[in-house]
């Protein structure tokens, strides 16, 4: 049959074959959420879904793809009819072979914080949102611009040394990673390998790798799950850090919080709080860069940076979709699902979406309503974490811009590897060169 692509046949969509193409299927029949076609340029595939299928059922997962920004909206707000409970579900079902390797470490995801709606979570959202809330994050601009600063001795010498650089692996993964541990007081493990643990997590659970690459990821997180579990049951933690308010929260039938619960909750913090914040700060340094007169310019006046974060957030999030689950048949979007329903929220999608970003393709920091993007969510369960990772990308940013003027988007390399997982999507290499 003739191959589809984005960009290719009438209209810019449909086969590629010319005008006397008889094939009369809907394109979307095509859409492989982990293909390379749509991890590349989602816009026209997301674009595609809102005019024409909003709430689309995709047979290869099993998904209802929701895409409006209405729609998404709706859903996040409306925990009573569109439950939480999916949220951190393996996307490819995870094999025997598999199971028995997270079961030697007593694996286990009870509900905690984006998976719970029950009544414990408010209380720990609660715990979470002391250690992200305003003032600490103000606190705590200090320490991520000294980090950031010392990183960028590291890219800086080895620019001088052999004019080429990775901003990812070097920088913008580091930095949220380092800032985590000091905010969260993470102590007895190495970034590389928080960074490690972290990654196999997100690609064993949102990812579609093969058996002999799953086994792998398993024992990583396996590693993961044993150290947290370890640490939380040791009782030698600060009472300041963030396991220690964990060991010290009530559930609102006053009995303690259960250790595989914070555990949970440990895992869920850990992995958000620095791999998302890590691929938003590589999208941003990326699309700055690729922007003509775009990065001379960041690290200038008061906002610039703050400015050019929310709209790669808005266009272009890390976090590409959430997931819900409907407990029993509702409407939505005009669209009638069964109970049980498994929807995948497109967060991407939703943030190009015409009826509230005019002329989304184009990027515009000062666009009036920049915050309406749902990038963090909405409603009970909005990242807690928003405030942080916005200011470790606007930080990470202006030191980059500041420090590395010279620099520029490596000749020869083409478009960089792309993470893409169900739910995660950023560049996962910046090369740079010095002009």
């Amino acid at each position: 049959m003739d191959s589809f692509a984005p960009g290719s046949g009438a209209a810019g969509w449909g086969p590629a074959a010319g005008p006397e193409s008889t094939d009369t299927r809907d394109p979307l029949d095509l859409l492989d959420l982990f293909g390379d076609p749509f991890v590349r340029d989602p816009y026209p595939w997301l674009d595609r879904l809102r005019a024409d299928s909003p709430v689309h059922h995709d047979p290869a997962t099993g998904l209802w793809l929701v895409s409006r920004h209405q729609d998404v909206r709706r859903v996040l707000l409306d925990p009573e009819r569109f439950h939480p409970d999916n949220a951190q579900h393996a996307v490819t079902p995870l094999p025997v072979a598999v199971l028995r390797v997270l079961a030697r470490v007593g694996f286990t995801l009870p509900p905690a914080l984006a998976n719970n709606g029950t009544l414990s979570h408010s209380g720990l959202r609660r715990v979470v949102t002391r250690f992200f809330n305003a003032q600490r994050v103000a606190a705590a601009v200090p320490a991520i611009e000294r980090i950031a600063e010392e990183l960028l001795d590291g890219v800086r010498s080895q620019l001088d040394a052999t004019d080429g650089c990775d901003l990812f692996t070097s920088f913008a993964q580091v930095l949220p990673c380092r800032v985590l541990m000091e905010v969260l007081g993470i102590q007895d493990v190495e970034p590389s390998t928080l960074i490690r643990w972290s990654d196999a997590s997100l690609e064993l659970f949102w990812g579609r790798p093969p058996l002999e690459r799953q086994l792998e990821l398993a024992e990583l997180v396996a590693e993961f799950h044993q150290w947290l579990t370890e640490t939380v049951r040791s009782g030698t933690v600060p009472a300041g850090s963030f396991i220690g308010a964990l060991a010290r929260h009530r559930l609102p039938d006053g009995r303690s919080l259960d250790a595989e619960t914070a555990v949970a909750a440990c895992f869920f913090v850990f992995i958000a709080g620095q791999s998302t914040t890590g691929q938003l700060i590589a999208t941003v340094l990326r699309r700055a860069l690729d922007e003509p007169g775009r990065w001379p310019h960041v690290a200038g006046a008061a906002g610039r940076a703050e400015a050019w974060v929310e709209e790669v957030l808005r266009r272009e999030p890390p976090v590409t979709t959430w997931r819900r689950v409907t407990p029993q048949a509702t409407r939505l979007g005009g669209v009638g699902l069964p109970a049980g329903a498994q929807l995948l929220l497109m967060l991407m999608g939703s943030g190009s979406d015409p009826e509230v970003f005019p002329k989304p393709e184009g990027m515009c920091p000062n666009r009036a309503n920049i915050r309406h993007h749902l990038a963090f969510g909405a409603g009970r369960h909005r990242c807690p974490g928003a405030s942080l990772a916005r200011t470790e990308a606007a930080v990470a940013l202006r030191a980059a811009a500041r420090r590395l003027p010279d620099i520029r988007p490596a000749s020869g390399t083409g478009e960089p590897p792309m993470l893409g997982l169900l739910s995660f999507r950023a560049p996962s290499k910046v090369a740079v060169e010095r002009a």
